[in-house]
């Protein structure tokens, strides 16, 4: 096999996982960093690609300072992260997407009209928890996102099982 096709083959095996939220700068990134860090720490042989996009995000905005602190009191960095705008491509083409609030998967549904196919969830459902929405803590205090990124922390286990499983 030739080096073009192999990576052509290798780019298709990637599966896509994409966390969704409003702004793309308080729980999506810290969701996509929380499933980054467990899932390179997992035993896990997939080939996976792990992202984070806002339903209304403006491009280039830094994670909340909170999400920032909230994610360094456990030893993750996200300074570096910029927000992205959800787009109709990359919706199209994720295997999974995880969304925060019910809200967020209706709206998704409305502005890009997914195929059938595609697999769209709550990251927290997957759990016997009976909330399974993750509200936003923009604006409040630390103590606010603390608990954000413990729920979301919470939840980590039940996706992995679930990507595992499924991707």
């Amino acid at each position: 096999m030739g080096r073009k096709s192999r990576e052509k083959k290798e780019r298709k095996q990637e599966k896509l996982i994409v966390f969704v939220c409003t702004a793309n700068v308080c729980r999506s990134p810290m969701a996509e960093k929380l499933f980054q860090d467990a899932f390179d720490n997992s035993q896990s042989k997939k080939n996976v690609k792990v992202f984070s996009a806002g339903i209304s995000a403006m491009d280039g905005d830094q994670a909340s300072e909170n999400s920032i602190q909230a994610c360094e009191e456990i030893g993750l960095d996200l300074k570096d992260h910029r927000s992205s705008a959800l787009t109709r491509a990359t919706a199209e083409n994720a295997s999974a997407i995880f969304c925060m609030t019910e809200s967020h998967r209706a709206l998704l549904q409305m502005y890009f009209d997914l195929p059938e196919k595609t697999q769209v969830f709550l990251m927290r459902e997957f759990m016997d928890q009976e909330n399974k929405e993750l509200p936003d803590p923009y604006g409040q205090d630390i103590e606010v996102y603390r608990h954000c990124r413990e729920n979301m922390k919470e939840s980590i286990p039940s996706l992995l099982n679930w990507v595992e499983k499924n991707l």
